[in-house]
Formats: C-alpha cells, structure tokens, sequence
C-alpha cells in the first residue's frame, strides 16, 4: 500500500519513486538552482490554479445570465432607394 499515491497516467507513485525523482533533480539541477525551481515551478501552478478557477466562473457566469431578449421581426421591409438625381453610368475602372 501506497502512503503518498500521486496519480501519474493511470498509475501511483508512491513514497519510495518520490523520493527517487527527488534525488535525480537534486543530482542534475544542484541543491543550490533547486529552491528556486521549486518555487517558480509554485507560482506557475497557482497561476494555472487562477486561471482554470477564472475560466470556472465565467462559464458559471455565463449560464446564470438570461439571454438577451428578442426582438419581433417587423412586417414591414425597410428598402434602400437609389436617389432619383443619380447617374446610371457604368464604373470604370
């Protein structure tokens, strides 16, 4: 049994494969450049958090709001005349 499963793909990883991937990114990164990985690697996942609760709310936003309502075609159709004083010559172009 699995104390820390983390879900990857179908499959848990538990405290011992943590631990293993912990210390490859120590030996590649250094324990100096790893502090500031971890902490951009942060920020990075609490702005994807932000965006995906904002993108939420928009959409909840968006079915709370009554359509806008509708206006009745009217009977009559409104046409654009030519005026009366225009040539009828053909463009040239």
């Amino acid at each position: 049994m699995n104390i820390f499963p983390v879900a990857l793909l179908g499959e848990a990883f538990g405290a011992p494969e943590l631990l293993l991937v912990f210390v490859v990114a120590l030996i590649l990164f250094g324990p100096k450049n790893l502090p500031k990985i971890a902490r951009n690697l942060g920020r990075a996942l609490e702005e994807f958090r932000r965006a995906t609760r904002d993108v939420t709310d928009e959409i909840m936003r968006s079915d709370q709001e009554p359509p806008p309502p509708q206006i009745p075609p009217t009977s009559e159709a409104k046409t654009i005349e030519k005026p009366k004083d225009a040539p009828n010559e053909p463009r040239r172009s």
